[in-house]
């Protein structure tokens, strides 16, 4: 719906960047896992993932009137995400090794994923107001980091379910703070579209 929001208005005013920048950084991570780990849930899903959250950065940096900021953010994670390829495919040769570091980088990949919208918790607070949060994106992270943590548990890997677990308590506080603090009027809650 965000999307949707910016192309119908040719705007990215009240739609939060940060967020979608580290999803697609943390797709592009965990298909990296996926693929050392030949798990082709992960591989197809963060494929998936990884390409809409690229389109979703591209629109969003056509459309904001700063491009600057938006362009450094991107390119900075860009080259965190270059650096660990070389780190892991050059400087660790055994694969089981790899497997855990990578999956270490994932995880912490996934946390600051699932903290970055609270990033405008001072200014929602402030504002009594969640105008500047997506509640779209709320409910998908709320069923997104569940499911993940129930396939990390079901594959006991901790890398997959650990991190997922900050997801739902922040998907928790998101809905707390829409409930106490509405976005108004002029931008009301608006049903997922299947």
């Amino acid at each position: 719906s965000d999307l949707r929001q910016m192309l119908a208005t040719k705007s990215v005013e009240n739609i939060q960047f940060l967020p979608f920048l580290t999803t697609d950084v943390n797709n592009l991570s965990w298909l990296g896992y996926g693929c050392l780990k030949q798990d082709w849930t992960l591989i197809t899903v963060n494929t998936v993932g990884a390409a809409l959250q690229t389109l979703f950065v591209l629109v969003y940096l056509y459309y904001s009137p700063a491009k600057r900021p938006v362009l450094l953010r991107s390119l900075l994670l860009l080259a965190v995400l270059v650096a660990g390829y070389c780190y892991f495919t050059l400087l660790i040769p055994d694969a089981g090794t790899r497997l855990g570091h990578l999956g270490l980088f994932c995880s912490v990949f996934t946390i600051s994923m699932y903290l970055s919208p609270l990033a405008d918790l001072a200014k929602i607070v402030r504002s009594k107001s969640t105008r500047c949060l997506s509640f779209p994106l709320t409910v998908t992270t709320f069923l997104a980091s569940t499911s993940w943590t129930l396939y990390g548990l079901q594959l006991h890997d901790p890398y997959i379910m650990v991190p997922n677990m900050p997801g739902i308590i922040t998907s928790v506080l998101r809905f707390w703070l829409f409930w106490r603090y509405p976005p108004g009027p002029d931008r009301p809650h608006r049903p997922l579209h299947a």
